[in-house]
């Protein structure tokens, strides 16, 4: 096939770049030849529908990237594209060849840095490019490891060059991301490509990640069938953090904060609800620097204070090990064809960019004279300093450049100016060449490093961009390596442990985990009340009698009274009009205030805010449904913010979606985890929340004694806010009266919503918490529960409805009642925090460590 016998290619070139599919001659390559016969049976509408399936499959399964200050939110969309990335099986054993010499390369490099330095002491690295790079950490020399390879995980970024091989453009060794997404991209093409994966010999990736398992356990200083494993994440702000979650439900690990773990006795530890846990081996995600706050970055709050002196003492082990972030420097590149020689007594055989150190007389000069044709970097991008494109600047720019790099010439290395081979991207019906940038992974094996037979393709966002990159929305493509042999048997996937251990316990889950479950629940249960209450009042507003009735009048002052202190969105509603506006002037626009101010601390909005943090800081707990129904509740949220022209009626039919899908997503929380692995932690805050508004509507509602019709009218509002008003019909059958609401809603042990239930399993749940079990007397927040518990016991509806005096409004009783139960539940939170949660222990340093020694 050609490119004149297909017309999607009409438009596809536009100049000489060289392109993956296409050979000189314009004719189509072998394996893309196939792949586009098997589009052409789809049709351009098929091809069309497949985009269109992996978009709903990545947003149905939640994979995101977050950028930051990103107009249209934190965590946008993953895209992949429908035309996947081929090489041929033979090209890629060159290219694989090729990886494996230069991650062992690398792995010596890492090793005489931190060791004998033979490399600056032989002359073959000038020490500059090492001790000018903030990746050189001091902290870290003369580290020993337990095990023989240092750099036991390494990502090359491969563009194809001019001489049409493949060139290594970046190295990556700290904390390499894009393994997830790999495999989230093959799953999902997987699935939409199932006819054309059977006709097409595509290598697997089951077995690398097999064996990337294997390589974690082997890492464990201590040989041991089933050493603990966590990875470690910066949090769910991060910008692969969809990766670090994925790759933790995958690998079946926890994902942890470095405020979950603490260093003990010389020994890393992972704070559970049981106590402390020994970790062997940490998988991080943390760059080098923000390790460990005691030795490195004071400042930061992301790793483990004393984590350094525990891989001293070899008792952890850290993938990559802290310090291999020297590897990244670009100031090495130049200087990588003499390591290779010097270790390896070899060529490279991976082609990578000519690049010129600045250090040096000859090779600055060169550059000085060909700025403009040049891409000049920092050797230390740390900081995140720019990249200069000399052909992009104008004559100052150049001139200011130039004198920087005179000024500070070893702080520069500049490269050649590569054009990157395009390869094709569906769009809108047809292809579009964009270009390519490859990242390939390669881990220590038993025998050597084993590369994945695939990776990840990005591709720039326009036609003619010529930067690839997530931030700036790029695409990526799946990473087809095509074998000889359509018949050949692929490797089956069959993940096992040496022996099976059960691990899913309160001892196994990390304490920030528990607290996000905790806060989960609650702001759940606080979204879902709220959200019902709001909806209630807003239908009393939509109601004709209301605005022509006296009673209406009154029963509504009060509902918005009570909207303000439920929400705790003061002053509201409770503010007195003589000192200004009231709110109870134009009541629609605080309503939307307290709905749809994100900024406003007791909003709906901001409570959804807060929910969604604390959902996405343990999305690997949750299933690929809970998944689809929570973003389904993001999509009715944005909706409803980016509503003009907002009614009564469209804020209640926003709300009635709303408080949908989130009982969906509360009934599906319980089938995602077990009641041990922190499903208790999750129905403890749900209860618990639940049982204090409770408390606060009724305070809001029933303590005061209403005039005639108004007190029924109220009364009817709050059982219809509570979702009660058919359970009291049916079970009293009679004119709404004070006295059996309070028992229906305070007392009954057998309703569900009430509170005397809902203290009742919370007074259950909290019983089965570590320290619960293993005290023999109760602890604080069990002794708050058991108070509440009795207290509400012993109490009478008969006497908490009554009156005591003629002259007052006020049941006094009821209201004693209620704010003891507040103040005991609020007691309890404050204890659970205090026993469980507390992160809040620091150590500091003794020595600055910018000052010089």
């Amino acid at each position: 096939m050609t490119v004149a016998t297909n017309a999607w290619f009409t438009k596809y070139f536009t100049d000489n770049t060289y392109d993956e599919m296409f050979k000189p001659d314009l004719s189509v390559k072998g394996d893309w030849n196939t792949l586009l016969e098997n589009f052409k049976q789809i049709g351009v509408e098929g091809l069309t529908q497949r985009q269109n399936d992996i978009n709903w499959l990545l947003e149905e399964n939640g994979v995101t990237y977050n950028v930051y200050n990103d107009p249209n939110g934190l965590n946008r969309p993953w895209n992949l594209n429908v035309v996947p990335f081929l090489l041929d099986i033979k090209e890629w054993q060159q290219i694989e060849k090729g990886l494996k010499q230069r991650a062992d390369l690398l792995d010596k490099v890492l090793k005489d840095v931190y060791g004998e330095r033979k490399l600056i002491k032989e002359g073959i690295v000038p020490h500059e490019v090492i001790y000018g790079h903030r990746g050189f950490l001091r902290q870290c020399d003369k580290i020993h490891y337990k095990i023989d390879r240092h750099l036991l995980l390494y990502a090359a970024d491969l563009a194809r060059g001019s001489d049409g091989r493949m060139w290594v453009v970046n190295d990556r060794s700290q904390a390499p991301s894009g393994m997830g997404y790999a495999l989230e991209n093959r799953s999902t093409a997987n699935r939409v490509f199932a006819d054309i994966f059977a006709d097409m010999n595509i290598k697997r990736l089951s077995e690398f990640f097999k064996e990337f398992n294997e390589l974690l356990v082997e890492a464990s200083p201590e040989k041991i069938e089933n050493p603990n494993i966590v990875i470690l994440t910066p949090g769910s702000h991060n910008e692969t953090y969809f990766e670090h979650a994925y790759l933790a439900s995958f690998l079946g690990y926890p994902l942890v904060q470095g405020n979950d773990l603490v260093v003990r006795d010389g020994h890393l530890y992972m704070k559970s609800l049981k106590g402390l846990k020994r970790v062997h081996v940490v998988l991080r995600r943390v760059d080098d620097v923000f390790t460990d706050p005691l030795e490195l970055r004071e400042d930061s709050h992301l790793g483990v204070a004393g984590l350094l002196d525990v891989v001293r003492r070899q008792n952890v082990s850290i993938v990559n090990p802290i310090g291999s972030g020297i590897l990244e420097n670009p100031g090495l590149i130049p200087f990588m064809p003499a390591i290779s020689r010097f270790f390896l007594k070899e060529e490279l055989h991976l082609p990578q960019i000519a690049s010129w150190w600045c250090g040096q007389e000859k090779e600055r000069k060169y550059v000085l004279e060909n700025l403009s044709k040049l891409v000049i970097k920092p050797i230390d991008r740390t900081n995140r300093e720019h990249i200069h494109f000399g052909e992009l600047l104008s004559e100052i720019e150049l001139e200011a450049l130039r004198k920087e790099i005179e000024k500070k010439p070893y702080h520069f290395v500049a490269q050649e100016h590569i054009s990157f081979s395009t390869t094709p991207n569906f769009s809108k019906g047809n292809f579009e060449p964009r270009n390519m940038v490859a990242r390939t992974f390669t881990m220590a094996g038993k025998n050597g490093y084993n590369v994945m037979p695939g990776g990840l393709v990005r591709v720039a966002s326009e036609r003619d961009n010529l930067r690839v990159s997530n931030q700036r929305g790029g695409t990526s493509k799946d990473f087809w390596i095509i074998g000889n042999n359509k018949n050949e048997e692929q490797p089956s996937f069959n993940w096992n442990r040496k022996s099976a251990v059960s691990v899913s316990g309160l001892d196994d889950l990390p304490s920030l985990t528990a607290e996000n479950l905790y806060w989960a629940g609650r702001y759940v249960g606080r979204t879902l009340v709220n959200a019902r209450f709001l909806r209630m009042v807003l239908k009393q507003m939509n109601s004709t009698e209301a605005s022509h009735q006296q009673v209406g009048a009154v029963k509504l002052d009060t509902l918005y009274k009570a909207v303000t202190q439920m929400t705790g969105t003061y002053p509201g509603f409770m503010e007195d009009s003589t000192n200004g506006k009231s709110a109870l002037e134009n009541p629609l626009e605080e309503i939307v205030s307290v709905v749809l101010n994100r900024n406003r601390v007791g909003s709906l909005a901001n409570t959804m805010s807060m929910f969604s943090n604390s959902y996405y800081s343990i999305r690997n707990l949750w299933s690929s449904d809970m998944w689809r129904v929570f973003e389904n509740i993001q999509k009715i949220w944005r909706n409803l913010e980016n509503e003009k022209d907002l009614t009564i009626t469209k804020l209640i039919r926003a709300l009635n979606q709303l408080i949908t899908r989130l009982i969906a997503f509360m009934g599906l929380i319980e089938e995602s985890i077990m009641v041990d692995q922190g499903l208790l932690l999750y129905f403890i805050g749900l209860q618990l929340e639940q049982s204090m508004l409770t408390i606060t509507k009724c305070r809001s509602l029933l303590v005061i004694k209403q005039p005639g019709q108004t007190e029924y009218e109220v009364l009817e509002s709050l059982l219809s806010s509570h979702e009660s008003l058919n359970i009291y019909r049916y079970s009293y059958r009679s004119y709404i009266r004070i006295e059996p609401v309070i028992s229906l809603l305070l007392m009954d042990l057998h309703y569900p919503r009430s509170l005397a239930f809902q203290l009742g399993r919370l007074q259950k749940d909290i019983a089965r918490l570590p320290h619960s079990i293993k005290s023999d007397v109760l602890m604080n927040y069990e002794k708050y529960v058991f108070e509440a518990f009795a207290s509400l016991r012993l109490a009478s509806s008969e006497s908490l409805a009554k009156i005591n005096s003629e002259d007052s409004l006020i049941r006094e009783d009821l209201d004693k009642l209620l704010e003891k139960l507040s103040d005991l539940l609020f007691q309890t939170s404050q204890a659970i925090s205090n026993t469980y949660f507390n992160h809040t222990y620091k150590q500091s340093q003794l020595v600055d460590q910018n000052f010089p020694l």
